[in-house]
């Protein structure tokens, strides 16, 4: 592990710019996504889900389509959090894993439930750079610029509502396929 500390300061800034994406209010939320594949899905379909999650490049639910190495997914934490940006930033460490990864099988039509590859993240970074709010909408932007070798990376970036860029991800993974289907 590496960390570095450093109190706020204020000094040169700029930024890149929010991607346009769907307000997350107008996208479907997990359990309406999920509904028609209740059945084939059983008792995870309905576990708890402590991120709050809109994805605005979804496409269709199972569907093994090729895909762009690209995604924006609406994120926050299920329900209020107390004022304290240790919690609010383990919050968003916690939730930047739940997707990034994933962003490096689209092309490949591969998805997950169908256990023919396997997925572990081998390294994971992030940069914090202004306070935020995980309980409150954070648009993370990902792409993967590159797959090869059984390894997958990718990038995100989380901006606040107001387009304001405030954490930066970088993810690799191992990707094994077991079989095709």
């Amino acid at each position: 592990m590496e960390t570095s500390f450093q109190r706020e300061e204020p000094g040169l800034e700029h930024q890149a710019a929010m991607p346009d994406a769907p307000e997350p209010e107008g996208l479907p939320t997990w359990e309406e996504l999920v509904a028609p594949y209740r059945d084939e899905l059983g008792p995870w379909a309905d576990r708890e889900r402590p991120i709050d999650m809109r994805y605005c490049d979804r496409g269709e639910f199972g569907s093994r389509d090729p895909l762009p190495p690209y995604q924006r997914i609406w994120i926050r934490a299920d329900g209020s959090l107390p004022e304290d940006p240790v919690l609010h930033a383990a919050v968003v460490a916690y939730a930047s894993d739940m997707s990034l990864l994933d962003t490096a099988v689209r092309p490949h039509g591969l998805i997950w439930s169908d256990g023919n590859f396997m997925m572990a993240s081998l390294d994971h970074v992030m940069w914090f750079h202004r306070s935020f709010r995980a309980d409150d909408w954070l648009l993370y932007e990902q792409e993967s610029p590159a797959a090869a070798g059984s390894r997958g990376f990718s990038t995100g970036r989380l901006f606040d509502r107001s387009g304001r860029l405030v954490v930066s991800v970088a993810q690799e993974g191992l990707i094994r396929v077991i079989s095709s289907t």
